[in-house]
């Protein structure tokens, strides 16, 4: 019987996961709406098909499969590349810009089905509940949100894996292996199980894209990425659109084992948490981009840049893509991304990625200025005049002391 009967229909942001697996039954038995799934593709390696007949047969009204992939790497991994996002050194944000993207087609398929409420599988201890509701509030404030691990009586995956096999409902999950997943175009990620322990090294044969690095090729491998205003637009002379752009740097780098990261983070929510990811194409690709500005941007944009890069990275992993501030940053990033023409050449050996050359037709780079050879354009005696002018402040306070008897 329905305990929440102002509900009439809800659009489920559903995964074919454990959890998005159980709160179809939920949302019916709790709720008494009609539930209408929405799979998102965004490039996850998953029969969506699959998914599509589990959604009905664990009870879906309606099912949508969405191609996002094309808006997810235009839209979003794109501006948080050029910007050089990057949260805490070492997370490239794979599931934190997808939730955005999904989010907001959520909103617009609850626009097309007249639903009241939108509803996700986010638990209440992470960071994805912040990122899918934070997009729902900015784009249709008027949806109920319903999120179950908010509200139902289950308290652990172990909870929901009973309460799926009690219903019928086949889930990927087992007790004895809990791992909770997430794949996309850019990452996939681990977290759950012995992973919870970060002592407790990740399992081998856990990860899906990248090969250990020690078992990686012995020959490494030279790739070159050509740009155009901050644009990859191909691949070893080859022109790719930016989905296939990322598919082929995911098989490039998955081979030699690039791409793998291990790291405890701070979560938005106030605790730590360990998470073990795996992003081979998206790790070249943004080498390479960083890389080509360091010919083409002056010192002061770049050290800027870099600075509000960490910004950009809180942004995303906050769940504030659709902000004032994101929409300011791009405005900003756009500029400095207009001369980031050219080519960069990097080797993938064995876990790692060496940029070996870059080469723009906007360089700043002036092998005149910069060369120890002789040369007629700088004036190494100017130095000196330039020495005691910047280290005119220091000087000052050195004589302040003196004056003072070496106090302070």
């Amino acid at each position: 019987m329905a305990t929440n009967g102002q509900v009439r229909k809800v659009v489920l942001a559903y995964s074919g996961g454990l959890d998005t697996s159980v709160i179809i039954p939920w949302l019916k038995e709790h709720y008494g709406c009609a539930v209408v799934a929405m799979v998102a593709d965004v490039g996850q390696e998953e029969d969506l098909d699959e998914i599509r007949q589990k959604a009905l047969a664990s009870g879906a009204d309606r099912v949508y499969v969405e191609d996002l992939k094309e808006t997810f790497v235009r839209e979003v991994i794109l501006r948080a590349v050029q910007a050089g996002a990057v949260y805490e050194d070492g997370y490239l944000l794979g599931t934190a810009m997808a939730r955005p993207v999904i989010a907001a087609r959520q909103v617009q398929i609850a626009d097309q089905e007249g639903a009241d409420a939108v509803a996700h599988g986010a638990t209440g201890k992470g960071n994805d509940q912040v990122r899918f509701e934070l997009t729902y509030r900015a784009l249709r404030p008027d949806l109920k949100v319903i999120a179950p691990w908010r509200e139902w009586e289950l308290r652990s995956r172990t909870d929901c894996i009973r309460y799926a096999q009690e219903r019928g409902i086949p889930v990927p999950a087992t007790v004895e292996k809990p791992y909770s997943m997430d794949e996309n175009l850019w990452h996939t990620s681990y977290e759950g199980g012995v992973l919870e322990d970060p002592w407790h090294g990740p399992d081998p044969t856990m990860f899906r894209r990248a090969v250990n690095p020690e078992e990686a090729p012995d020959e490494p491998e030279e790739v070159v990425l050509a740009f155009e205003q901050g644009v990859p637009t191909g691949l070893n002379g080859r022109s790719l659109d930016l989905v296939a752009l990322v598919q082929a740097l995911n098989e490039l780098g998955g081979r030699h084992g690039v791409g793998r990261v291990d790291l405890v983070e701070n979560r938005l929510v106030g605790m730590k948490s360990r998470g073990v990811y795996e992003t081979p194409g998206g790790t070249i690709w943004m080498a390479a981009q960083r890389a080509l500005e360091t010919l083409v941007l002056d010192r002061a944009t770049a050290h800027l840049k870099a600075q509000l890069a960490h910004r950009y990275a809180e942004l995303i992993y906050d769940g504030l893509w659709y902000s004032p501030l994101r929409e300011a940053l791009d405005a900003f990033v756009a500029t400095t991304q207009k001369r980031v023409t050219g080519e960069v050449r990097l080797k993938l050996y064995k876990g790692s990625v060496q940029v070996t050359g870059r080469r723009s037709p906007h360089s700043l780079y002036d092998p005149e200025f910069a060369t120890f050879e002789t040369e007629s354009v700088y004036r190494q005696a100017d130095a000196a005049g330039f020495i005691r002018l910047f280290g005119l402040p220091l000087e000052i306070a050195a004589r302040r002391r003196a004056k003072d008897g070496g106090q302070g």
